[in-house]
């Protein structure tokens, strides 16, 4: 299918062969002009990873070269990815793409000099890398039955908790949720809105551990939902039933803010106006160490700014919750090749890319 310049041009050019007279051509020729900006793609270079350098790829992708190429290699992308309309590019140029929209907030005619295509095209290469990445390791979002999750490594965790002062010494990770807001709707806007925050937004249900990782994440759900209902949807009580032990048998449990219920293997504050002297100590010190999830929290927003621009987060437009996630899988390869403030603070070194991506 021809593209609109070439239609225009195949039209100027059948007028100067008298195929058509003016008024035909001027019909055609505004029927056949995109809406979008007609900027000059082909006067750019195409994109060629190898011609930038370390500091390039860390500014523009948050990951250096070698390591671009590194999660490149555990992601297992197929070597050209094509879109719907059969157009297609290279792996590496598709993660780059991908790494480069979420890394700060840009329309798509901003990257037109660095990757020489289309503002389309670019669009639909976004949209179809971030469903192939969705569709292969979504999963390691919602299941606990992962080789670095092992028991073993559960007690570790739950060791390194305590030797930071907590109370409880067999908490070996955080649970919380996160309000992520977007651009008012243009319906819904009750079942959007969140009254604590007094934004519209969505909401995510997030578990991490102190090595710096995103264990669980659960979500999107509608901005009004409280966390023990996010909770109660999410399932995740009777996965921390069945993997959450130690090898002797004893319970492992998380922990979260007054928002959740005790159970064995979640734990939370006392609650109370009233609190001796030894619950106001337990309370302290387990808020000194749960302050690690939000560092999580932050570092997602750090490093993919375009999460933070919420005018450009519009439900129902486009794919907001599933933008969230994969920022957040591609957070967690970041801690994985770089480390992360809350996997130094406890001294735990996160999996490498390939134990994580297994």
């Amino acid at each position: 299918m021809p593209t609109f310049k070439e239609a225009r041009e195949a039209l100027l050019l059948a007028n100067d062969l008298d195929l058509i007279d003016d008024e035909e051509m001027l019909l055609l020729y505004d029927l056949n002009t995109s809406k979008n900006l007609d900027i000059p793609y082909w006067k750019y270079h195409k994109f060629d990873l190898d011609s930038l350098s370390d500091d390039e790829c860390k500014s523009e992708f948050r990951f250096l070269k070698h390591d671009i190429y590194a999660l490149l290699d555990v992601l297992n992308l197929p070597d050209k990815i094509t879109c719907q309309n059969r157009f297609f590019v290279y792996s590496d140029e598709a993660l780059c793409l991908l790494l480069r929209r979420f890394a700060y907030p840009c329309r798509y005619e901003d990257l037109v000099p660095r990757f020489g295509r289309p503002v389309p095209q670019l669009s639909m290469v976004v949209s179809e890398t971030m469903d192939l990445l969705y569709a292969r390791f979504g999963n390691l979002f919602s299941r606990l039955n992962q080789p670095w999750l092992s028991q073993a490594n559960l007690v570790d965790f739950s060791q390194s908790i305590y030797r930071k002062g907590a109370a409880l010494d067999n908490c070996w990770g955080f649970i919380d949720g996160t309000v992520r807001p977007v651009a008012r709707p243009g319906e819904h806007q009750r079942v959007l809105f969140n009254g604590h925050k007094r934004v519209h937004a969505i909401k995510f249900q997030s578990v991490v551990a102190p090595n710096g990782l995103i264990v669980n994440l659960f979500g999107p759900v509608e901005g009004r939902r409280h966390d023990s209902g996010m909770l109660a949807m999410s399932g995740l009580l009777p996965m921390l039933e069945t993997h959450c032990i130690t090898p002797t048998g004893q319970p492992l449990c998380l922990y979260g803010d007054p928002a959740y219920p005790l159970r064995v293997h979640l734990q939370g504050p006392f609650k109370g106006a009233a609190l001796t002297a030894q619950q106001q100590l337990f309370n302290l010190s387990m808020s000194k160490v749960r302050t690690a999830v939000e560092w999580v929290f932050g570092d997602i927003l750090q490093y993919f700014s375009f999460l933070d621009f919420k005018r450009n987060l519009k439900v129902g437009l486009s794919a907001v919750g599933k933008m969230y996630i994969i920022c957040a899988l591609l957070r967690n390869a970041h801690s994985c090749s770089y480390g992360s403030t809350t996997s130094t603070f406890f001294g735990v070194d996160p999996p490498s890319l390939e134990q994580y991506f297994i």
